[in-house]
């Protein structure tokens, strides 16, 4: 079913985003973006991609952490919460990309879903 399929990924989404927000401290506020870019269903589990997209390199260094930990940090703790909501297990993949200016920018806030 489309709806419910664009709806889990809206709700997967949405967790990473707080994921990000409640691990980062809420150094990075209104400046990141979350966009499931793979979502595969297999038989034993579901696999995603997701892009964070920050607006400045030194927002993509807080996420990423020294040698990659609060990246991993996020992805567990997102991951935890997802298959519960899932009831399944989950592979996630984050990949943390600077798309400058992106708020300001309308076609982007449409691509992200924010309009």
């Amino acid at each position: 079913d489309i709806f419910t399929d664009q709806l889990e990924r809206f709700m997967v989404a949405e967790i990473i985003r707080e994921k990000i927000m409640s691990l980062t401290e809420e150094e990075i506020p209104y400046s990141v973006a979350v966009e499931v870019t793979q979502w595969e269903e297999k038989e034993d589990m579901i696999v995603i991609n997701a892009n964070i997209y920050v607006e400045k390199e030194s927002q993509k260094g807080i996420i990423i952490g020294k040698r990659g930990a609060m990246l991993k940090a996020i992805g567990i703790a997102s991951r935890e919460e997802i298959e519960g909501l899932l009831n399944t297990k989950v592979y996630i993949e984050l990949w943390v990309k600077v798309k400058k200016d992106w708020r300001k920018k309308t076609g982007t806030l449409r691509e992200l879903g924010y309009r």
